[in-house]
């Protein structure tokens, strides 16, 4: 990391710190709008269609302050996935928070005289109900809802993040329908939902594994504290190269990503290691906090319920690692070496 983005993660922390608040209903507000002053809600999204600039790198490193903090906001679906999608189609970004999704069976899209009449249901959008715009990816198109185009009907992760039931029926004008070049697809927007997800596991991990640290070296047992038990300082090795392995590959992703090469082996991994480290970490921090981690009044919670909701979204560990094995059977011996490293 250097120094300049070493600053700004610095800059997101504190604010994390000083204005975020894991318990706000719904979404932080106060935070979004310190964030948005930060100039890091758009990071990742060129400055030529109003985005902040910076390549995912950057932006996974912001996400990781995020998840360290549990930060209530859609950066990740403003930034990474909604502003990505419109810069594709050369469109400038809109004023506000986003998220994205893509269109499902339900979802019915047919061509009229006075724009694309839009109607259905898209069901666990994230922040739906929050957001100023909802960009949805069809076969063929972008749209971009606004705000009072759809209704929601509202839902949540176990964290208690919003995941909505998006219902719409509307005619979109067509300068808001834009045409979904070959760069555009429902497997990209699936692998960068993926690395935005693990990318927020890494942070919450981390968090986990600090607060174990720090509780296992105040809590006492038999006159000393647990943290010189062998059992314990075996959890915490255990956590510790769990969630070390978890952002390394996050950042190969992200770099494998921001290449332009084939990174569908490098996110795969990486959401496939993220879930692992999910249950791992969240397993030992637990073990080691005992029932006290599971009150409300613990921080813990924050960020082993996180752990636990983003594992299963964009993809769980077992889907990742089922593609990753089709695409090593695909691949042949001749081919599985080049496939891991990415020469090919």
């Amino acid at each position: 990391m250097n120094d300049i983005v070493a600053e700004l993660v610095s800059a997101v922390a504190d604010a994390c710190a000083k204005h975020g608040d894991p318990e706000a209903d719904g979404w932080d507000e106060r935070l979004w709008a310190t964030l948005a002053r930060i100039g890091v809600t758009t990071i990742g999204v060129a400055d030529e269609y109003g985005g902040a600039g910076g390549d995912l790198g950057t932006a996974v490193a912001v996400l990781r302050a995020l998840g360290r903090h549990s930060a209530k906001v859609p950066l990740a679906e403003t930034a990474l996935l909604a502003g990505w999608l419109l810069a594709e189609c050369g469109v400038a970004l809109p004023p506000g928070s986003m998220t994205a999704c893509l269109a499902g069976p339900e979802l019915r899209c047919r061509p009229g005289a006075d724009g694309l009449s839009v109607s259905g249901t898209m069901t666990r959008v994230p922040w739906a109900r929050y957001v100023d715009h909802l960009v949805v990816l069809t076969q063929e198109r972008v749209i971009v809802l606004r705000r009072t185009d759809f209704s929601t009907h509202p839902g949540a992760n176990v964290a208690g993040e919003p995941r909505d039931t998006v219902t719409v029926g509307t005619i979109i004008p067509a300068d808001r329908v834009h045409f979904a070049g070959s760069r555009l697809s429902a497997s990209a927007l699936r692998q960068r939902a993926a690395l935005a997800r693990a990318a927020l596991i890494s942070g919450a991990g981390r968090r986990a594994l600090d607060l174990s640290i720090g509780y296992a070296g105040e809590r006492e047992q038999f006159g000393r504290p647990i943290a010189k038990f062998q059992a314990v300082q075996q959890y915490l090795a255990t956590m510790a190269g769990e969630v070390l392995l978890c952002e390394v590959a996050v950042d190969a992703a992200a770099q494998a990503l921001d290449s332009g090469a084939d990174a569908a082996v490098a996110v795969a991994g990486a959401k496939t290691v993220a879930g692992q480290m999910a249950g791992v970490v969240s397993a030992l921090a637990h073990q080691i906090h005992g029932a006290i981690g599971y009150t409300e009044e613990h921080s813990l919670r924050h960020s082993t319920t996180r752990l636990w909701a983003w594992r299963d979204e964009a993809g769980n560990e077992d889907l990742w690692s089922a593609d990753l094995g089709r695409r090593a059977l695909a691949a042949g011996s001749a081919g599985l070496w080049p496939l891991i490293t990415g020469n090919r």
